[in-house]
């Protein structure tokens, strides 16, 4: 039988995250528990393998009201092997939170409403990719460009900002682009 990788001694039941997902849920903390093969069993036909991974949503962008589950941060043993299990984290506009995965079996636990939100990323059917090296670099990215925004927003205040980013946008999609921004920047030089 297995246990709560979070509350413990809570026995985990058996249960349908997603149609033809079999899962373990946790009745008292609302986790769930992604045995690996239900989880191969329920990806493969959803997935096309040549294609390349891609985030629908990028999850900075993402304004949802979504409190992560109060023991997010709490290590956790796998409840079909015991290993440790490791980490792949998500960063929302607002709050960020952890879906675990064991490194051993591959099983994949999901706090109380972690799931519905990998859903609306379309990272439900790539949980893998959450703890790539790839991702791992994007989130960092995501969260250096979103601090330096927030920098611009803080100085500027956020009609000026606001403009300012839009503008960006435009000479970035702009094919003389360059130009735009090499006369903004001799502006400022004089």
């Amino acid at each position: 039988m297995y246990q709560c990788p979070k509350e413990g001694n809570v026995p985990l039941q058996d249960s349908e995250l997603a149609p033809g997902l079999l899962a373990k849920a946790c009745s008292s903390c609302g986790g769930s528990w992604i045995p690996p093969e239900s989880y191969e069993e329920w990806q493969k036909p959803q997935i096309d393998p040549d294609a390349p991974t891609q985030v629908a949503v990028l999850p900075l962008s993402l304004d949802v009201p979504f409190q992560p589950a109060g023991l997010d941060n709490r290590a956790a043993l796998c409840p079909d092997c015991r290993s440790y299990l490791v980490r792949g984290r998500v960063s929302l506009k607002h709050t960020s939170f952890y879906v675990e995965r064991c490194p051993n079996c591959k099983g994949i636990w999901c706090d109380a409403g972690e799931w519905d939100i990998l859903q609306k990323l379309s990272l439900d059917t790539h949980i893998g990719y959450l703890f790539s090296a790839e991702w791992q670099s994007q989130v960092r990215e995501q969260e250096n460009i979103a601090r330096e925004q927030q920098a611009i927003v803080d100085k500027l205040g956020s009609d000026i900002a606001e403009r300012i980013f839009d503008l960006a946008k435009l000479l970035e999609d702009h094919p003389n682009g360059d130009f735009g921004v090499a006369y903004l920047m001799r502006r400022f030089d004089q």
